[in-house]
């Protein structure tokens, strides 16, 4: 089902995962024909409506969401059997291409990374997989990925280090590539982070896919407010690739708009 953009559609939320202690995964009783990346607009009434990531395509359709302020803290205390608006899919998603990939995944943007390791290794490939997050008990789709990804492709960093390598996921990918050659990264996570990666991409020609995050109100480019350089955020994106992301270097890591349309600097 691919819903009309212009129209919000009042789906069900058929079951609620806890994840972790501020994360949780929520069900909706629906179909769409969505790809690896695409987002949906998510509407809690009387809230707001915010852009989520789809952590499941199909067989259920999900979406997963960290609690951080008033909507997500809404849509984490939505119950089994409420009902959320839902416009989408939005955006460009990833590109899976005829390459080996990297994906690297930092706190909840592991949640849109899934799909797309799913559909690599149904396209008969073995992606490897690097997670990260501040602690061990932050770590999300962490049992998930350890049965679709081997075991010497899966890992982790936590700040910490109570699971994996001790420090930022940037830190142990120059490690990596040490000792491991790959043609192309997919990352999503804090901004910082993936701006890092970035550079350690650029320095070791390899391409690399990016789904970055800017303030969304109307997702099909119209209203502005997720602009970034030429782009649209909302359309053009959310996934940049290399080319796109060297046109917005300026930008890129640095500031975002706020919803006032004033530009801030990019601190997470």
């Amino acid at each position: 089902m691919h819903i009309n953009p212009k129209k919000t559609i009042a789906i069900k939320v058929k079951k609620i995962i806890k994840e972790t202690f501020d994360i949780t995964t929520l069900e909706l009783d629906t179909d769409l024909d969505a790809k690896p990346g695409q987002y949906l607009m998510v509407w809690i009434p009387g809230v707001d409506e915010i852009p989520m990531s789809l952590s499941s395509l199909r067989d259920p359709v999900s979406i997963t969401v960290r609690n951080v302020g008033e909507a997500t803290r809404a849509l984490s205390q939505v119950r089994q059997g409420d009902k959320v608006g839902i416009r989408g899919p939005f955006g460009n998603g990833y590109s899976v291409l005829n390459l080996k990939p990297l994906l690297i995944g930092g706190g909840t943007g592991i949640a849109s990374l899934l799909p797309l390791a799913k559909k690599i290794i149904e396209n008969g490939y073995k992606p490897a997989f690097l997670i990260g997050a501040r602690s061990k008990n932050q770590l999300l789709f962490l049992k998930k990925l350890e049965k679709i990804i081997e075991k010497n492709n899966l890992y982790i960093a936590t700040d910490d280090g109570t699971e994996g390598f001790k420090g930022y996921v940037s830190n142990y990918l120059n490690e990596i590539l040490k000792n491991q050659k790959f043609d192309i990264i997919y990352t999503c996570g804090p901004e910082l982070m993936m701006f890092k990666i970035f550079e350690i991409a650029e320095e070791n020609n390899i391409l690399i896919q990016a789904s970055l995050e800017r303030y969304c109100k109307c997702a099909i480019g119209l209203c502005g407010s997720c602009a970034i350089g030429p782009y649209r955020v909302c359309k053009d994106g959310p996934v940049f690739t290399s080319e796109m992301l060297r046109n917005v270097n300026y930008d890129f890591g640095k500031v975002k708009m706020d919803p006032s349309g004033k530009k801030i600097p990019i601190d997470h």
